[in-house]
């Protein structure tokens, strides 16, 4: 990992996020082609999702969707250890995910005047699982669970067919899939399958949906901009981040592995130290060199540590800390500082924010109830990670009686008038020139 030193300088946002660049090339590369792909499913469906899967999966002949009896298979082989703790993290994330979905409330704006606030589930999702480098049984807990929670009612899950799998998804993620009650499963992946959410494909029986969403792979992340606007997407979920703001109590090995956690996910994973104490930052280099020799996937972890989106930033105190992550504004962010739950306040903008030696990001992408499906790239400083209010809509109820909309009828004319919109106000007097709408 590189070193960048920061300390002595009064940098800017742009200078700090400049210091510590993201690797956006492979995503500016990938925009093209996951617009191409999407346009191809949208024109040819089926023949497309199957030339696709030849192509990127090596894969033919194979079910696209997904037979009752393959998703029942998968369950009844779940080893017990896995299908217990895919059972725990889906009642945590249930209990964390009932949390975000607001009560209706009603405000009396006046005597006969009535506001209602309500939240509305969208009626169609499709959820994207990946299946390239790893197996993410737990991305189908984190997608699945919260829309059900939101009280979606049709559920749409896909993930790339594999080729030892004979064309199947792989049986985990299908198991977790029949766990949650999900029936409705495509063997599609990419940039193809969210292309296939947003238009539908009639040869599978496949109804577009209101809502893509899920993690992904750089194309996966472009496709959803591609078919924004067609439907509701979360955030464009690319390669994974994680920042650590540390002190001098930190414990580098902690620290260490869990840098090489996220790193272990794709060569462009970014993972990034932000500490005021050089000898804890020496400390991590040394037990990160160790670690990434020694992990399974050794070459893929240290691709992304010494690639330049990955370093250990120097600064000199804790606001300059706070500074530079506010900025960078990380999909995750673990603080292991002496005062750490003090701390977090000053920490505004990361997907999700990790306290303590003892709240690793690791945790959280399986068995802490939060959602790991959060916002790369700095979408944090805007953007939500995933939950309940992903798949649901705000919307107003107004009631008005005669009496009520007397109050506010000169008012409304005198509007109407002003923005030389008459009708609006015209609108308004007939239900009082008129008082008998059968003798209008």
């Amino acid at each position: 990992m590189q070193k960048i030193d920061l300390r002595g300088r009064s940098l800017s946002t742009a200078e700090m996020l400049a210091a510590v660049p993201r690797a956006e090339a492979a995503r500016a590369e990938a925009l093209a082609t996951a617009a191409q792909i999407v346009a191809d499913v949208r024109e040819h469906g089926e023949k497309s999702l199957r030339e696709q899967a030849e192509r990127f999966d090596r894969v033919t002949d194979h079910a696209i969707r997904i037979p009752a009896e393959h998703v029942a298979e998968a369950v009844a082989a779940l080893e017990p250890r896995i299908r217990a703790a895919l059972e725990e993290s889906i009642n945590r994330v249930r209990l964390a995910s009932q949390a975000q979905v607001p009560a209706s409330v009603a405000t009396t704006i006046a005597p006969g005047a009535q506001i209602v606030q309500r939240w509305q589930p969208v009626s169609r999702v499709g959820v994207y699982i990946p299946g390239g480098k790893a197996v993410y049984p737990s991305s189908v807990i984190m997608n699945v669970v919260p829309a059900q929670v939101a009280g979606v009612t049709q559920i749409a899950l896909a993930s790339p067919p594999q080729s030892d799998q004979g064309g199947r998804i792989h049986p985990t993620i299908l198991a977790a899939a029949g766990l949650l009650g999900v029936t409705e499963i495509y063997a599609m992946g990419g940039a193809g399958a969210i292309g296939a959410f947003a238009w539908g494909v009639p040869e599978l029986d496949l109804d577009p949906v209101d809502v893509v969403s899920g993690p992904g792979n750089n194309f996966v992340a472009s496709a959803k901009r591609a078919v924004a606007g067609v439907v509701g997407t979360d955030s464009e979920a690319g390669a994974t981040e994680i920042l650590i703001v540390a002190d001098a109590t930190a414990n580098p090995l902690y620290v260490a592995a869990d840098l090489v956690s996220q790193a272990e996910h794709d060569e462009q994973a970014s993972a990034v130290l932000v500490t005021d104490s050089a000898d804890l930052a020496d400390a991590v280099l040394i037990r990160v060199a160790e670690l990434a020799l020694r992990t399974r996937h050794s070459e893929r972890v240290t691709a992304a540590l010494d690639g330049p989106q990955s370093a250990v930033v120097l600064v000199d105190d804790r606001a300059a800390a706070a500074a530079f992550s506010n900025a960078y504004a990380p999909e995750h962010l673990e603080l292991h500082l002496a005062d750490a739950a003090a701390a977090a306040a000053d920490f505004t903008s990361a997907g999700a924010v990790f306290v303590g030696d003892h709240t690793p990001v690791s945790l959280g992408d399986y068995l802490a109830g939060s959602n790991h499906v959060l916002p790369t790239g700095g979408q944090a400083r805007y953007a939500p990670g995933l939950g309940a209010y992903t798949f649901l809509r705000p919307q107003q109820v107004i009631t008005y009686d005669r009496d009520a909309l007397s109050t506010v009828r000169e008012g409304i004319v005198a509007l109407a008038n002003t923005e030389v919109l008459p009708a609006h106000g015209e609108a308004i007097e007939a239900r009082f020139t008129h008082s008998d709408p059968t003798k209008a």
